[in-house]
């Protein structure tokens, strides 16, 4: 099956090149606004470990949202179930950074994939810690899950955010006010720019994905999170993990996903496969726009999908 999907990846990227219309890089972040849209990349790791890569699969890009799994992952491994009582589990259908919502219900996020759910999970991890310890955690937290030291956070991209990141600021601050974020406004919201300003490549981003396409466990045999935990992070993926595009991704591709505005997108296919795609370009939804094509293209070429027998 290897081969056969380097040749799949090999197909996709050609198909990718040829693409017009490529999308519009996110401009309010300004680390972001000046990276070229011409780049795709593309990474699969099988459950046998191999990995099938092309394009720009080598070249470092800032995860953003995509670290909302591994940033919740983390808070449910600290109060578990818990964190229902302050976060939803329903997809939204609004923005990523809409307010809306938060007022009508009494500031509880609808999910912890939208910007103020995730902050939330970030008040989540800061509790106990010094800023730095817990943005130190969860940095060491997804070397571990990528099983590469090299992974770092892209400071010029966390001071760009904390900059211009008003509207995740006036987030928390509703939040406060209902009494949902615990810790200071100032430091969830540092601690949440750094996780965004992750950068990994596509290879380094499947491999993180491992544990979720493996039932929690990492290949080595360690284990991550409880099966049960594992298959509940992949539901709030499908429903929830492009925002309200969720469920458009989910007819159109099939698998567990997460978006960031960097390009990237994370999909998992349970028992089968990790997979990272990225190009800068964003579709009106905000989502990867060649990334989505790509794992459209994908769910075709294998059949992969959460709905298919054939997965």
């Amino acid at each position: 099956m290897a081969g056969d999907l380097q040749t799949i990846v090999d197909e996709i990227v050609a198909a990718m090149a040829a693409e017009r219309d490529r999308g519009a890089v996110a401009t309010y972040i300004p680390g972001l606004a000046n990276v070229s849209p011409d780049q795709f990349g593309m990474a699969i790791v099988g459950a046998d470990g191999t990995i099938a890569m092309g394009g720009d699969a080598r070249t470092s890009f800032s995860i953003q949202s995509i670290s909302k799994v591994f940033a919740l992952t983390m808070a449910l491994g600290k109060v578990g179930d818990q964190l229902w009582k302050r976060v939803g589990r329903e997809p939204s259908g609004n923005a990523f950074n809409s307010i809306v919502q938060l007022e009508a219900e009494q500031g509880i996020p609808r999910n912890p994939f939208i910007n103020a759910g995730a902050l939330v999970v970030a008040d989540v991890n800061l509790s106990g810690h010094q800023p730095r310890e817990s943005i130190g955690a969860l940095l060491r937290f997804v070397r571990y899950l990528a099983d590469d030291e090299s992974i770092a956070i892209d400071e010029s991209v966390a001071r760009g955010e904390a900059e211009t990141g008003y509207r995740n600021i006036a987030l928390a601050n509703y939040m406060r006010a209902f009494g949902n974020i615990h810790n200071p406004v100032d430091l969830v919201t540092g601690c949440y720019f750094h996780q965004c300003a992750i950068a990994m490549d596509c290879v380094q981003l499947a491999q993180a994905g491992r544990f979720l396409m493996l039932d929690g466990r990492q290949p080595a045999g360690g284990r991550v999170v409880s099966p049960r935990r594992a298959r509940r992070i992949n539901a709030l993926m499908l429903t929830c993990g492009h925002y309200d595009a969720s469920g458009d991704f989910a007819f159109r591709v099939g698998m567990p996903g997460k978006s960031g505005v960097g390009g990237g997108i994370l999909a998992v296919v349970p028992g089968k496969a990790s997979i990272a795609v990225w190009s800068p370009g964003l579709n009106e939804s905000g989502n990867s726009h060649l990334g989505t094509r790509a794992l459209e293209r994908l769910a075709e070429a294998t059949g992969w999908s959460v709905f298919s027998a054939r997965a």
